[in-house]
């Protein structure tokens, strides 16, 4: 907000909402970009805010408007980041949080901080989708301002994400790859380098969404009832922002498709075990799309990406558990035996 308050609708009595998010690392590749050809491939780690997810940027505006409007409570429906975030600055402000989670669908690293900052939670017997629907309601029948992204202002406070990546390399990229799940994010990303061209010459990158492949209702052109995939942050079948994120790929010459769970986990791990970057498995939808980029047809030859990796991977931490594991090798403490050890591995230089 103070960084970027003269493109944001602020006034006189809108205060300052701050956790300090934002200015999060544009982390460029050293393994991935070159394989591909890219000119440069740049990581926008998310997972910096700081409850561990994009959602801060919007939530903190979100949460500055309705103080302004005088609100005492916020309500939202959460796959978990949204949640996370929604409790935090609810917390810091003063102001009583209620969450709605689709029973048992939330990753615990997500549910544990909604919990450490005294949310109040309801777990809903339905998907994302349908917590979504009774938050609206809430929202309307009762004195609880609804602080998803259907709320303008968290789009607003979102888009300040590809103001940094412009002032950081100098100008837009080609491409910007993003997870796709309720469709907020890539509609924030795409209004903000649109009003930020006056400092890209007019350049805009083509936007590039990813939907994981049981959860894909914009790639599929119908809602999905039952949505499945790992990456729990974009399990929604039906995209609040749905129209909004068609308009994005349209109008930028840009697509929307799908990438499986396999490709989802094989991003999720080469990002750790590659670049050194640990992310949820929503995230690495982004990495999956633009390793799929060339067999659609993309060139990425000389070309400036943007992978959007939207949280922290702390916040699933059972899916590392069970997809990155590696077996513990137990010794005694004594150095003749660690060393022994150490030697027997034939890969290992020692």
């Amino acid at each position: 907000m103070e960084r970027y308050g003269s493109y944001l609708p602020m006034t006189s009595s809108t205060p300052i909402v701050t956790l300090k998010e934002g200015s999060t690392p544009l982390v460029r590749s050293r393994v991935i970009g070159p394989e591909l050809g890219c000119e440069a491939l740049y990581f926008k780690l998310e997972g910096s805010n700081p409850t561990g997810s994009f959602k801060d940027r919007g939530m903190c505006f979100a949460v500055a408007k309705a103080i302004e409007d005088g609100a005492q409570h916020i309500i939202c429906a959460s796959t978990g980041n949204t949640s996370a975030s929604a409790a935090a600055y609810g917390a810091r402000y003063g102001l009583s949080t209620v969450v709605v989670v689709p029973a048992g669908e939330i990753a615990i690293g997500k549910l544990a901080q909604a919990m450490a900052y005294g949310a109040r939670i309801l777990a809903v017997n339905g998907n994302f989708d349908d917590a979504l629907k009774l938050v609206r309601e809430a929202s309307e029948q009762l004195e609880l301002a609804l602080v998803n992204s259907v709320n303008p202002f968290r789009i607003e406070g979102q888009k300040t994400g590809a103001f940094e990546i412009v002032d950081e390399i100098g100008d837009a990229p080609d491409f910007l790859c993003i997870p796709v799940g309720n469709a907020g994010n890539i509609t924030a990303y795409w209004r903000g380098f649109n009003e930020y061209k006056d400092k890209t010459d007019g350049r805009v990158p083509r936007m590039m969404g990813f939907q994981a492949a049981g959860a894909a209702p914009i790639v599929d052109g119908a809602p999905i009832l039952k949505p499945r995939t790992i990456a729990s942050a974009i399990k929604i079948g039906n995209p609040a922002s749905w129209r909004y994120a068609e308009e994005a790929r349209d109008e930028s010459g840009g697509m929307i498709e799908a990438v499986t769970d396999d490709q989802i986990i094989d991003a999720y791990l080469r990002l750790a075990r590659q670049e050194g970057i640990f992310c949820e498995p929503a995230s690495a939808a982004s990495v999956a799309g633009v390793l799929r980029m060339p067999e659609l047809g993309v060139s990425l030859a000389g070309r400036t990406v943007v992978c959007i990796l939207t949280g922290n991977g702390l916040k699933d931490p059972s899916t590392a558990e069970q997809r990155a594991s590696v077996e513990l090798e137990y010794v005694e403490p004594d150095f003749a035996q660690l060393e022994a050890v150490l030697r027997s591995d034939p890969k290992s230089s020692i």
